[in-house]
Formats: structure tokens, sequence, C-alpha cells
């Protein structure tokens, strides 16, 4: 697994995440952690990131959107999660069919 060209950076860029974190915890939403938004960015937003450039990932941490990470978080959690596999799941497709 090579390792993220944004990587780096990510010292220097710790106040930027701790801002973002700030607004999103003023915003209600506690539970997230700057780990998580790390691997947002470096999922989503850097997915196809040729030149690293400092000031563009500062500010592309700044933009990001509520709605845009809980849109990602609620994707990644249905790609990660085994509900179809379970007893109650497949209790209601039998209903359902």
């Amino acid at each position: 697994m090579t390792t993220h060209p944004a990587n780096q950076y990510r010292d220097h860029l710790k106040p930027f995440i701790v801002s973002k974190m700030e607004e999103f915890r003023l915003l209600g939403y506690d539970k997230m952690t700057d780990g998580d938004l790390w691997d947002f960015l470096v999922s989503k937003k850097w997915k196809k990131l040729n030149d690293v450039k400092i000031h563009q990932l500062a500010a592309d941490i700044l933009s990001v959107k509520v709605t845009d990470f809980m849109n990602y978080t609620t994707v990644e959690s249905f790609k990660e999660a085994s509900w179809f596999d379970s007893e109650d799941a497949k209790n209601l497709l039998k209903e359902l069919m």
C-alpha cells in the first residue's frame, strides 16, 4: 500500500483540521474524529491528487461541508456493513417478497 502524497503535510495541516473539527462540533457532530476527516479527504477529495500544493490542501480542508462528509460516511458504512447477511435482513426480505 502506498502512502498518499498529502500525508507528508499532515502535521502542517493540523491547525486547519482542528478548525474544521471545531466547526463540525458546533454544528452538533461530536463523534467525528480528525482521523475520520483525514480519511475522507484522502479517499474522496484528494483521490486523484497529482500536484500537491499545501495551500490547496488547506483550502480543501476548510471547504469541506458536513453534508459531503456525512454522505461519504453513510456510503462507507453501507459498504462495510454485513446487514444483508443478518437474519433480520433475510426475514425482512422474505416478508417483502
